[in-house]
């Protein structure tokens, strides 16, 4: 039992009875403080639980049930409490309530005007009952049951409908069974109790309404990262899935370290909002990555722009090797020497054609073949005699691990940057102002709130390592400078910022 319950009981078995007057102000101070209680309360079930909780206590029932309006048009049971059964269901007990719920409207489409809950929810009044046996108008079989099942006795019943600002049921308050303070004998809900329970409910209504708008903003907002997310995770196969991958490792992380009670880290704690600015800092991690080419981030081989260019030099081969045959016609080559120059050719477009790959670090001695390999010379389609190879292919062909030039490994350490100014360029909240400062923190240092060596950036390096086979042929260039890199890119954004 709650403590606002055991008070509550505290007060009806008190032998020193309060006058009427006195009653009715300290229970509309009781309300009052059960008001403001409310507007602090960020988690559903126990603000349901504190809503019914509250109504048992300020008109003494000895139970209660609270429904809420779902999309199919039915009451769920969301808590059920009686006190005289220690019957406790739903909320933060975890034990479910084992009950269908109500429909509002029948399978003819009509109103259920029979079950007083869903009456109440429809019409948006309150209904006042004294003894559920002798009322007409209502389907008490439910309740009929319940009692021969449990050898309880349904009396009194106060069902006050629970509406939001656009004047729709979202819930029902329903309670049962009013005591006489004095004598704890079962009587009916007073007109102080219907009037109490309709200013709690009201109060309550705008309680739940404003949690359930904050769950469902938020909900939207991770939604849209999580799309964001996906246009980046779609953009290569090689890095598909990583910014989902990040935020989970990065709670793991920190989590594990929050558990932590020996050693350097046993002080350091995590609060629900930290722990919620730090999965958002997590999905937003690499948000920058929308300004990065798709041709750099997919580049799967050296010469890999829109398309990979080794085929324009595999008909470059072809056209060296038709040169070559024409020589041949024309006798300036022996058979001898066309076999071993077309050898030759073959030779060296195999050669090539791994280099292009980059799955095998390049030694000096590829490196000055490659060079070689360029100064062949062949007539442009213009019909003019050039080099074999542009310089910028011999760039890329001579790349020493991996698959990206230094060029365009500052073009993907440039996410690091773009995602700190669209971090920072965002009004965020109070309770997320810190999520651009956990992205532009140094990886090595210590955060403002004591997050120990950034989770997020850690969870990074893990994701990218256990990605790491689809990604093989970018090799050194994605595990190695690069990281080192962007650790650094992101440290000099931090000093820069701050200073």
């Amino acid at each position: 039992m709650s403590t606002m319950t055991d008070s509550t009981v505290g007060l009806r078995l008190s032998d020193l009875a309060p006058t009427a007057e006195e009653d009715l102000v300290q229970r509309l101070e009781q309300l009052n403080t059960i008001g403001v209680s409310l507007s602090g309360e960020t988690d559903i079930n126990r603000l349901l639980e504190t809503i019914l909780t509250a109504a048992k206590s300020i008109t003494r029932a000895d139970g209660g049930t609270l429904y809420r309006v779902t999309e199919e048009k039915t009451l769920r049971f969301e808590i059920l409490r009686t006190s005289s059964l220690k019957n406790y269901l739903g909320g933060t007990t975890g034990n479910p309530v084992p009950f269908y719920p109500i429909q509002l409207y029948g399978k003819d489409g009509k109103p259920n005007h029979s079950m007083v809950a869903a009456y109440a929810a429809l019409t948006g009044k309150t209904v006042n009952i004294a003894d559920a046996y002798t009322a007409e108008g209502f389907d008490f079989s439910g309740t009929r049951a319940f009692d021969s099942k449990t050898g309880y006795r349904s009396k009194s019943f106060l069902t006050v409908p629970m509406r939001n600002h656009q004047n729709e049921s979202i819930g029902v308050l329903q309670l049962i069974n009013a005591q006489d303070p004095r004598t704890g004998e079962i009587v009916p809900f007073s007109p102080s109790d219907q009037r109490l329970a309709e200013s709690l409910a009201s109060q309550a209504a705008i309680a739940l309404t404003n949690r359930m708008l904050i769950n469902q903003l938020e909900e939207l907002f991770e939604s849209f990262i999580t799309l964001i997310n996906t246009a980046i995770d779609e953009k290569s196969p090689y890095t598909g899935g990583h910014c989902q991958r990040v935020p989970m490792l990065t709670m793991l992380l920190a989590e594990a370290v929050n558990e932590t009670r020996a050693g350097p880290l046993a002080e350091f704690q995590m609060s629900d909002k930290d722990r919620y600015e730090l999965k958002i800092a997590g999905l937003l991690h690499d948000c920058g990555k929308v300004t990065t080419p798709v041709h750099v981030v997919d580049k799967a081989t050296k010469l890999e722009t829109i398309f990979d260019r080794i085929h324009l030099i595999d008909t470059r081969f072809e056209i060296l090797k038709r040169d070559a045959e024409i020589e041949h016609l024309k006798k300036k080559l022996d058979d001898k020497q066309l076999r071993d120059r077309l050898r030759q050719f073959d030779e060296d477009r195999r050669f090539l054609q791994m280099c292009n790959i980059g799955g095998e670090r390049m030694s000096d001695d590829n490196i000055v073949q490659v060079k070689r390999i360029a100064k062949y010379r062949w007539r442009d389609l213009a019909g003019h005699e050039a080099e074999f190879l542009t310089e910028e292919e011999v760039k890329n062909l001579t790349i020493r691990a991996g698959t990206l030039t230094d060029d365009e490994r500052k073009i993907i350490n440039h996410h690091i940057v773009a995602t700190i100014k669209m971090l920072e360029a965002l009004p965020w909240p109070k309770h997320l102002t810190n999520v651009p400062g956990v992205r532009r923190r140094p990886p090595r240092a210590h955060g403002r709130q004591g997050l120990p060596a950034r989770p997020d950036a850690r969870a990074d390096v893990g994701a990218g390592a256990l990605h790491g086979h689809r990604r093989h042929l970018r090799g050194a260039h994605r595990q190695g400078p690069a990281l080192q890199e962007g650790q650094d890119a992101v440290g000099v954004a931090a000093r820069s910022s701050a200073g």
